[in-house]
């Protein structure tokens, strides 16, 4: 199968497999981002040595798949007692291989975590046959690839034994943008219109995987109804099985994702750990660190001030699971029953939002912003009351603080007064608060564009759905 919307990885591996020296590209990202997909159809399985864990087997498992795996790329001898030995076998395998082709070397070890099963030892093995082979071995491209994002970037990306500073690149592969999605929906011959695909979007995020179960013959609407609503739909039950495969201790981490997915605002460390009774300490800290790494949730600033991050999920399956699906409806259409309803449309309104934070380089390009500094982050109020808040603001090196007002309409969105003294109170507090002494620029972000009027003078510009769509090198 083709690759889609991959062509920055594409471009990356190239550079990797034509370099003239030996090679550790550690791969991770979310499950079902399409990791393996990638590397398996670049290099269209044509590998030295190729092998996937067992999700969950223990280390007898996992020591017969890998040697099952010598096996079929050609070793002889008998299965190793222990992980030193098995790669001691691997590299035998890999200088028998260097005598007889002049090819680079590619040796793929897909779901790398599941490997390392307790007291097993596989990591110093990894890093003994690495330090002892991989090293001396310029023909040698080695490719380590997990879903399991926190051990990846603690146990190999980070690590402080053999492993460290040993890989040579790290690829976080993340998912579709809305021009990848495009790009996608484009290819399968579809004639969707972009808010179908946004709508799409907002449900599923830019999951290959996910994607890759879409019936482009029907509309969103039904396709939500089906994948989602329906009793034996395909991502019904997805969300316990995507955290179960991640974690070895999920419950932490669904607690997390579920409390953010209630607090559409975010939430700062401390009300996280004192809204679930837990300790504010290093394994807090863990626990949203890897979820920042599995594309969950990300963490921004409140202005300048660095010790109040705050945290907001931008997973979208996982925000639609925990808003709709974990209340066990029983409507098997239940989207569509509920089409126009303000439940819906409300919904519909917070994840645009959350599809905009996503695209922010998408904005700053339809800005003509990109050749400037900037620094962006949402700002709450903390001294006004009611408090304000302001859904993203662009600071400008130029002395100009761009804040953006974004909504979501079916239709050119009208600007009614009370959102005009809206935006002028939030204008007025923020400035109040920060003390900032820069100008102030107000751009609408809607999906259909912004319908010309007295009260849309407040604006400056506005961006719509077709500038996110936009194609951005970051």
């Amino acid at each position: 199968m083709k690759l889609i919307a991959r062509d920055r990885e594409i471009e990356n591996l190239t550079q990797y497999y034509n370099s003239k020296q030996s090679e550790f590209v550690a791969l991770y990202g979310r499950r079902r981002v399409g990791k393996t997909f990638l590397i398996r159809n670049y290099f269209n399985d044509q590998f030295a040595f190729f092998v996937t864990g067992i999700i969950e087997g223990n280390k007898k498992e996992q020591m017969t798949v890998f040697h099952q795996a010598l096996t079929q790329y050609g070793y002889t001898g008998d299965a190793a007692n222990n992980w030193l030995e098995a790669f001691a076998q691997l590299a035998q395998l890999l200088k028998q291989k260097k005598r007889t082709t002049k090819k680079r070397l590619v040796v793929f070890i897909d779901e790398l975590p599941c490997f390392d099963t307790k007291n097993s030892g596989f990591v110093r093995a990894l890093g003994h046959f690495w330090n002892t082979t991989g090293v001396a071995m310029d023909r040698l491209m080695l490719i380590v690839c997990g879903s399991a994002t926190s051990w990846m970037i603690n146990k190999v990306v980070n690590n402080h034994g053999g492993l460290h500073n040993r890989i040579t690149h790290t690829m976080h592969l993340k998912p579709f943008t809305l021009f990848q999605t495009e790009q996608y929906v484009r290819a399968k011959r579809s004639t969707w219109d972009r808010m179908s695909i946004l709508q799409m979007y907002m449900a599923l995020g830019g999951i290959p995987f996910y994607l890759s179960k879409i019936d482009f013959d029907q509309s969103a609407t039904d396709n939500i109804d089906r994948l989602l609503f329906a009793e034996n739909g395909d991502f019904r039950n997805e969300y316990h099985r995507l955290f179960q495969s991640l974690y070895r201790h999920p419950e932490v981490y669904m607690d997390v994702i579920r409390l953010l997915s209630d607090n559409k605002k975010g939430l700062t460390r401390k009300q996280i750990a004192d809204i679930l009774s837990i300790p504010n300490n290093g394994h807090l800290s863990q626990v949203l660190s890897d979820l920042a790494h599995c594309d969950f949730i990300r963490a921004y600033g409140n202005g300048k001030k660095l010790n109040q991050m705050i945290y907001q999920v931008i997973d979208f399956y996982t925000l639609f699971y925990n808003q709709f699906l974990a209340k066990r409806i029983t409507d098997q259409h239940y989207w569509r029953n509920h089409l126009g309803t303000p439940k819906q449309n409300t919904w519909y309104g917070f994840t645009f939002e959350r599809v905009c934070q996503c695209h922010i380089n998408q904005i700053i390009r339809a800005l003509h912003l990109d050749s400037i500094h900037v620094e962006y982050y949402s700002w709450r109020s903390r001294e006004s009351t009611p408090g304000a808040q302001i859904d993203l603001i662009i600071d400008r090196a130029d002395g100009i603080i761009t804040m953006c007002e974004i909504k979501y309409s079916k239709t050119q969105y009208t600007l009614t007064k009370a959102e005009y003294d809206k935006i002028l109170n939030r204008i007025e507090c923020f400035m109040r608060e920060t003390h900032s002494r820069k100008g102030i620029q107000t751009v609408v972000v809607t999906t259909q564009g912004l319908k010309p009027h007295g009260y849309a003078e407040i604006a400056s510009k506005s961006i719509c759905l077709d500038d996110l769509f936009e194609h951005s090198n970051n």
